[in-house]
């Protein structure tokens, strides 16, 4: 303060700079909380894991009941096959914590999305591709492009949740851009997914960036 020529009197500073030592600290916390997260693989001997899973399942397909628990029922719900712990290999636990989040939070939207993934033409694995928005969503708050979108949603020490509204708001995202790209096929996949990867991070750029559902869908 002594430096900046600033008073002691002015506590405005004061204020300010405790917030945003706190947004900086809160920052590599939450990498750490995320890292840890990602860092656990799915267990199916775990009924922590195996109860997550399963209502991940349930709030996607309320009308439909399992069969058993490898089945290829999951492949309905966009995994590779009749057991989903194989497609979380990358992501541990951090994958399925995500999805079951924008199910849980955003019922109603994942229903439809899920709904669009199974169009003939333009349709996508709903579940791998929603694992693979976890690994961008955790490459971007890894590589330090998240933080003007954390510092000005969170005055004060981010939080899990608020990473996993980030996480929402890229899936609800994806789906708008991959219909508005209309893709030959699923073949360019990783194309179209650097493209939208690009966008974001242009977006990002923007040091007034907040990027959730809220201020994205409209009431």
């Amino acid at each position: 303060m002594k430096e900046k020529k600033i008073e002691q009197k002015d506590t405005g500073f004061k204020t300010n700079l405790h917030i945003s030592l706190l947004q900086i600290s809160g920052y590599k916390k939450l990498y750490l909380n995320v890292e840890n997260l990602r860092k656990v693989p799915y267990d199916s001997d775990n009924e922590e894991h195996e109860e997550q899973l399963i209502e991940l399942w349930n709030l996607l397909m309320p009308h439909e009941n399992l069969k058993a628990r490898i089945t290829k029922q999951w492949c309905d719900i966009g995994f590779q096959g009749d057991d989903p712990k194989t497609d979380f290999r990358g992501m541990g636990l951090l994958g399925l914590v995500n999805l079951v989040y924008f199910s849980k939070h955003y019922t109603n939207e994942a229903r439809q999305i899920l709904s669009r993934s199974n169009h003939p033409k333009l349709g996508y694995s709903y579940a791998i591709v929603g694992i693979n928005l976890t690994e961008m969503a955790y490459s971007l708050l890894k590589n330090g492009a998240l933080k003007s979108h954390l510092y000005n949603m969170v005055f004060g020490l981010p939080q899990m949740e608020h990473f996993h509204q980030f996480y929402c708001y890229l899936v609800y995202e994806f789906d708008k851009f991959w219909f508005e790209e209309e893709p030959e096929s699923i073949m360019h996949f990783n194309q179209y997914r650097e493209k939208f990867h690009e966008k974001i991070k242009g977006l990002l750029l923007d040091c007034d960036a907040i990027l959730t559902l809220q201020n994205t869908k409209k009431p």
